[in-house]
């Protein structure tokens, strides 16, 4: 089933696009069509790849300290003037 979208658009915008979409030899719908995939798709990536790093970090193990040390420590470090 397919579902209609309205989308309101200046005319100056509204040209823009269909400038685009003739550049591309397509209709102005199947170019905003294809425009909305595009994003999803490049947010869908940004997302898995978000979600491998966090994978990746988690099967590391690294000696920390609970957030009040480390914090206390960070604080230090600026009093001391130890920014290497």
């Amino acid at each position: 089933m397919t579902k209609r979208l309205q989308v309101l658009f200046d005319d100056e915008e509204y040209r823009a696009l269909q400038q685009s979409a003739r550049a591309d030899r397509m209709t102005l719908a199947e170019w905003v069509r294809q425009a909305l995939r595009q994003v999803r798709r490049r947010r869908h990536r940004a997302v898995e790849a978000k979600l491998r790093a966090l994978d990746e970090a988690c099967r590391h193990e690294f000696p920390t300290a609970d957030i009040e040390t480390m914090i206390e420590e960070i604080e230090q470090g600026y009093q001391a003037g130890d920014f290497r």
